[in-house]
């Protein structure tokens, strides 16, 4: 890297990583990671839900530290509101996806950010979750994401950082994909 390069600090150690990206090149079995959480029941609409274990590099990783998240609904559903719903979880987790991804791809080609604000927009109609009508969707009708990103570079080169970040984005790719989604139930 030229001294310019090495002043950009977006805060991620992109050698780091792509020398994870080599090793797993040369050992694609340790690439298969499981993904964990675990949530209990609280009260009403009211769910908390725990991320602390994973499995990853061919053995069972553990951060030394556990995510509590709460989810909820808001009042107007007769609910009290003690966390964001889980559908506001999918906007922050898409935001948070594609904002890392961004800071990562900048920093490897050498544009310093000095800012990146997104706001993430998902209209739905409830009348499908309620039950009202069969025909219309539970879920989104679609996502809207807008960035305002200040960064030392040009307005084409910011699109293209946000296009790679977007590319590579596991949860960008989880919410435009289909994917199987297994349900167990044990009795206990």
């Amino acid at each position: 890297m030229n001294t310019h390069e090495d002043s950009i600090d977006n805060g991620v150690n992109v050698e780091a990583l792509l020398g994870a990206r080599a090793a797993l090149t040369q050992a694609p079995q340790a690439a298969a990671f499981v993904w964990r959480a675990s949530s209990e029941w609280v009260r009403g609409t009211h769910t908390r839900s725990k991320v602390e274990k994973f499995f990853g590099l061919g053995e069972e990783q553990s951060r030394g530290k556990s995510f509590d998240f709460d989810t909820d609904h808001p009042e107007i559903f007769a609910s009290e509101d003690n966390g964001a719903t889980p559908v506001e979880f999918v906007l922050v987790a898409l935001a948070g996806c594609i904002g890392a991804g961004i800071a990562t791809v900048a920093q490897n080609r050498g544009i310093q950010l000095n800012s990146v604000k997104a706001v993430l927009e998902a209209p739905m109609d409830l009348q499908g979750i309620l039950g009202i009508d069969g025909d219309v969707r539970n879920g989104f009708d679609h996502i809207t994401v807008r960035y305002e990103i200040d960064a030392d570079a040009t307005e084409a080169e910011i699109a293209a950082i946000v296009a790679q970040s977007q590319k590579r984005s596991a949860v960008f790719d989880i919410v435009t994909n289909p994917t199987d989604v297994n349900v167990e139930v044990r009795k206990v």
